[in-house]
């Protein structure tokens, strides 16, 4: 068999609504990732502080927190294609918010719209479920995350050149345009999709209204319904949300307030998670799938740990490493977990367990978020960083004795 053969049969699952989503993607992460490059000086920059971060970080996942319950019902009751192509466009105009804000409270109103219009997530991931043979699952992720990355790689540089140019708060205020712009025409793509649930009912304004109770109760008896392994899996997700929240919003401002890293040098350290992540995406795929999910879990846990201290002790060459292996533990822990869920959980469940998931994960991650400012702001600087480091442990104790990974994998 030639190369082209070869690559062409190791990707011939890249086709319909996986290669709409794909293309969709690119457009949106990298007009996402431009603004987010300087996200936190931004909002320091129209009047708020550490503290301010961690609030707006609060009501955005308290907000995502509670579409994700009747996100998840209706992309498994009235189909996923209707959620997600319609509730793009809404994602596109939040950044106006953003784009146009004169204090930090507007970016607080934007960030709450952004978060209600993704009541598609759970119709998202599962469609991507619905749309990856079992057997090329990790490499059907990895691949998203490699997309991801491939189309955010230059972002930074260009936020940088954008802050050369135009300062910090005019240069993220254009990038925030080209943001909007990016979604709406990723959200004109995907009116391209087609519905994966075979006996999705029309949906009426009415129908929405009344989902959200049976939404709740169906979203928290559903760890009744599925594999155990499954639940010890949301608890792994759950500890890796809030711990991980802690610190997320907080890079920059460690970077710059604390290790002495210029605003112009942080561009070109955040490129190298970005290319890691496309060096890494095929292989990391294609171990997921040969080797299992759950040994790449592990591996992922034990990466971060070197991660976070080089970062919280480091300087600028010690952070030329230290986000490399944030990129590997990032792909080797999406990768794996996201395809051991779609392997658990039946295809007529998935969007109920991914919004009773995220759920509860984006209520921990409002709460870590808001712990993390407070921390950074009042206790240590260091102190969030090197709790995300000791979280490692519990999660790493429930993948190893209490996850496992079925002897059948869900279609």
């Amino acid at each position: 068999m030639g190369i082209l053969e070869k690559l062409r049969t190791e990707f011939s699952f890249i086709h319909g609504n996986y290669l709409v989503l794909v293309m969709s993607w690119i457009l949106m992460d990298f007009g996402r990732e431009i603004p987010e490059t300087y996200y936190a000086l931004y909002v320091t920059g129209l009047g708020g502080t550490a503290t301010t971060i961690g609030i707006i970080g609060f009501a955005s996942f308290v907000a995502l927190a509670a579409v994700q319950f009747p996100g998840g019902y209706l992309a498994d009751k009235f189909g996923r294609r209707w959620l997600v192509s319609s509730m793009t466009f809404g994602v596109a105009f939040s950044y106006l918010f953003y784009a146009l804000a004169p204090t930090w409270h507007l970016i607080l109103v934007g960030a709450v719209f952004q978060s209600l219009c993704l009541i598609y997530q759970p119709a998202l991931m599962a469609m991507i479920s619905d749309s990856v043979p079992p057997e090329r699952r990790g490499m059907g992720f990895s691949i998203i995350f490699l997309i991801e990355r491939v189309a955010t790689t230059p972002a930074p540089l260009i936020a940088g050149f954008f802050f050369i140019t135009w300062g910090l708060i005019d240069g993220v205020r254009i990038a925030y345009m080209i943001a909007f712009v990016m979604f709406l025409a990723a959200a004109v793509i995907r009116l391209r999709l087609s519905e994966t649930v075979v006996k999705a009912r029309k949906v009426s304004r009415g129908d929405i209204l009344k989902s959200y109770p049976p939404a709740l109760r169906e979203g928290l008896g559903i760890w009744r319904r599925v594999d155990r392994s499954m639940f010890y899996l949301f608890l792994v997700n759950l500890i890796g949300s809030f711990s991980f929240a802690m610190v997320f919003p907080y890079f920059l401002l460690y970077a710059v307030e604390e290790l002495g890293i210029l605003e112009a040098q942080w561009p070109f350290v955040l490129i190298l998670f970005s290319i890691t992540m496309i060096v890494a995406a095929v292989p990391v795929g294609k171990l997921v799938d040969k080797v299992g999910r759950k040994k790449p879990l592990v591996l992922s846990q034990f990466v971060f740990v070197p991660a976070v201290l080089l970062f919280v002790y480091g300087d600028l060459t010690r952070l030329f490493l230290a986000l490399p292996l944030f990129g590997l533990a990032v792909i080797l822990s999406n990768s794996s977990l996201t395809a051991l869920q779609a392997d658990l959980v039946p295809q007529t469940l998935r969007g109920k367990v991914i919004g009773s998931s995220q759920f509860f994960s984006y209520i921990l991650m409002s709460i870590g978020t808001l712990i993390g400012g407070l921390l950074y702001e009042t206790v240590s600087r260091q102190l969030p960083f090197l709790l995300l480091a000791i979280f490692i442990v519990p999660q790493i104790i429930l993948i190893v004795w209490l996850v496992h990974e079925p002897e059948t994998r869900e279609k």
